[in-house]
C-alpha cells in the first residue's frame, strides 16, 4: 500500500482565518498546546475529549487565553453524543487529536487500540463530512511506515505504509480511510505523520522515551535504555507541532505531512541530553528489547510541510529537553498555575 499524497483542495492560501476550531483529544499532551495555540491566533476554540489521558489542568494556558469550562465538551469520540457538537456547533475545522497513543497499551490490547483509534476516527471522519467541516486536521503517526531501509530515509510522504505493530496498523487505517472521505464525500484534509513528540505534559506510564527520562532522574532512579540504545527516532518538540497544526488549519488540505525534526536521534544521545540538562548523574540500565520487531531507525523528509504550509521545526533538541526538564522539575514541585475555574475542577 502507498500513502495518498495528492493534495486536496488548490494551491493552499495563508490568509483562511478559521473562525470556528473543535480539538478532539484537546485537553491531552498535544492537543492541550494546540488549542492555546489556536485560541493565540484568534480562533473560538472547543474542546471533545473523554479525560482517559487528557487532564483539565493541561488547559490552564487557554483558560488564561479565554477558554471557559463552556467550551469543554466531556464525551467520547466512539459513541454519537461524542460527535454530536460538530453537528451542533458546525466548526469551520476539526483537529483531531483523540486516539489510543501508547504502543504496549496496543500490543497488549488490539481490540482496544483499534476501538479507538480506527472507529473513532471513522466515527468523526463521518460526523465532519456530513457536518459541512471545512478542514479536517487529523494526527498521524511515523509508526505507519514500520521499518524502513537506512538508505531511504528520511522517509518522504509518499513511502509505502508497512506497519510493524498494531498501534501502528491502526493509525495507517484511520490514514486511509480519510483518504477514502476526501475522495467520496470531498472532505478537505491535512494528515500530518508526526515524529516523536515530546515536550511539557507528556506524561504516564507509556509516555515518550524523553519524559520517561527526565521523570527517572529526577525520581532519582535509573534510566531504562531497551536494546543497545544505539537505535534512532526523529524528536519533534511540541511547541512545534502545535504551531504546524495552527498553520495547517489557515490552508486548505494539502493531503498528507510530515512533521518531524527530520534528524535521527540516538536513545544514548537522548540520554547524555536528558542528563545533562537534569544535572543527575548515574548510569543507564540497559534492558533487552522488549519486542523483536521494533524500528530500528527513523527520520522524517519534512520538505513538503515547508513548501506548502511554511513550517520549519524551530526548537532544537538540546533546547527542547532543556525546556522539558524545567517543567518536570515544576510539576514535581507542585508550582502549577492554574486560575480558579481549573483548580476546582480538578
Amino acid at each position: 500500500m502507498d500513502l495518498p499524497v495528492t493534495a486536496v483542495g488548490a494551491e493552499p492560501p495563508t490568509d483562511l482565518m478559521p473562525r470556528r476550531v473543535l480539538v478532539t483529544g484537546g485537553a491531552g499532551f498535544i492537543g492541550s498546546h494546540v488549542v492555546a495555540r489556536l485560541m493565540l491566533m484568534g480562533s473560538e476554540v472547543r474542546v471533545l475529549d473523554n479525560f482517559s489521558t487528557g487532564r483539565m489542568e493541561n488547559l490552564a494556558d487557554a483558560a488564561c487565553g479565554g477558554l471557559t469550562e463552556e467550551d469543554i465538551v466531556s464525551a467520547d469520540i466512539r459513541t454519537p453524543e461524542g460527535v454530536e457538537v460538530i453537528h451542533q456547533w458546525q466548526p469551520d475545522v476539526v483537529v483531531h487529536l483523540a486516539a489510543q497513543p501508547s504502543v504496549p497499551t496496543a500490543r497488549h490490547a488490539p481490540l482496544y487500540d483499534a476501538d479507538v483509534n480506527v472507529f473513532g476516527t471513522v466515527n468523526v471522519l463521518d460526523a465532519c463530512a456530513r457536518g459541512g467541516v471545512r478542514l479536517l486536521v487529523n494526527a498521524a503517526s511515523s509508526d505507519i511506515f514500520g521499518s524502513v531501509a537506512a538508505d531511504e530515509l528520511p522517509v518522504r510522504e509518499d513511502h509505502p505504509i508497512t506497519p510493524v505493530s498494531p498501534y501502528g496498523v491502526s493509525k495507517a487505517v484511520g490514514v486511509h480511510y480519510l483518504d477514502w472521505y476526501g475522495r467520496q464525500h470531498g472532505l478537505s484534509y491535512t494528515s500530518m505523520v508526526l515524529g516523536n513528540v515530546y515536550g511539557p505534559r507528556q506524561a504516564g506510564g507509556d509516555c515518550g522515551v524523553v519524559s520517561l527520562m527526565v521523570d527517572a532522574l529526577l525520581g532519582g532512579r535509573p534510566a531504562v535504555i531497551h536494546g543497545d540504545g544505539t537505535q534512532t527516532r526523529d524528536f519533534v518538540y511540541v511547541s512545534d507541532v502545535a504551531e504546524a497544526i495552527a498553520l495547517a488549519c489557515h490552508h486548505h488540505g494539502v493531503g498528507t505531512v510530515n512533521i518531524a525534526s527530520g534528524r535521527q536521534t540516538s536513545v544514548n544521545e537522548v540520554y547524555e541530553a536528558v542528563r545533562e540538562a537534569s544535572g543527575v548523574g548515574g548510569a543507564a540500565r540497559y534492558e533487552p528489547p522488549p519486542w523483536p520487531d521494533e524500528v530500528r531507525n527513523m527520520a522524517l523528509d519534512t520538505r513538503k510541510a515547508r513548501e506548502l504550509l511554511g513550517w520549519y521545526p524551530r526548537v532544537g533538541f538540546v533546547e527542547g529537553v532543556r525546556l522539558t526538564v524545567r517543567d518536570a522539575r515544576r510539576r514535581q514541585s507542585g508550582s502549577q498555575h492554574l486560575s480558579p475555574m481549573w483548580a476546582l475542577s480538578r
